[in-house]
């Protein structure tokens, strides 16, 4: 049996490769947003980075924050939570910069509505001392917080340390 490389049949090979590859990534993950692949927050080829989400279970914004975390290459699994304070203490959250929900990658703690370039840029440099990012409150216009027609609040990524130090943190 001959086998013939055609840049038709080489095409649908990779076609079916990467649906395979698509399959497999996505089995046993939590719900996949659609259109959810990797992008700078997690490199091509890398493993997924794992996301875990302390939400109030009365609060859907931060579900729209985790399908957006989902679509920047993370495997988000979400977590109601009735008592966010706790959590917040937990993990060193400065009370002045506390949001809805708490993301956790890693050894950092990820407050609010933070955007994806942002916590890519922490986990790509590691700055020292630094535990965490956070984006205080529930500004309009911030990742899942979007309200088409409505204008967008001004708003600040800070960086936190362990004392409870916050500085603006820029991409």
């Amino acid at each position: 049996m001959k086998l013939e490389l055609t840049r038709r049949s080489f095409a649908g090979a990779i076609a079916a490769l990467g649906a395979l590859t698509v399959l497999g990534c996505s089995e046993g993950a939590q719900s996949q947003a659609p259109g959810a692949g990797p992008t700078a927050a997690a490199p091509a080829g890398s493993a997924p980075r794992q996301m875990l989400v302390y939400r109030d279970p009365n609060c859907p914004c931060c579900e729209k924050w985790a399908a957006m975390a989902r679509d920047a290459g993370y495997q988000v699994r979400v977590v109601d939570h009735p008592d966010m304070p706790s959590i917040k203490r937990q993990y060193g959250v400065p009370a002045a910069l506390a949001s809805c929900h708490t993301g956790i990658v890693g050894d950092y703690a990820i407050e609010g509505h933070v955007p994806f370039e942002h916590l890519a840029r922490l986990l790509s440099d590691r700055p020292a001392g630094v535990i965490g990012l956070a984006v205080a409150g529930m500004p309009a216009g911030s990742p899942g917080m979007e309200v088409p027609g409505a204008a967008r609040d001004e708003f600040e990524v800070m960086a936190f340390d362990k004392a409870g130090k916050a500085v603006p943190f820029r991409v």
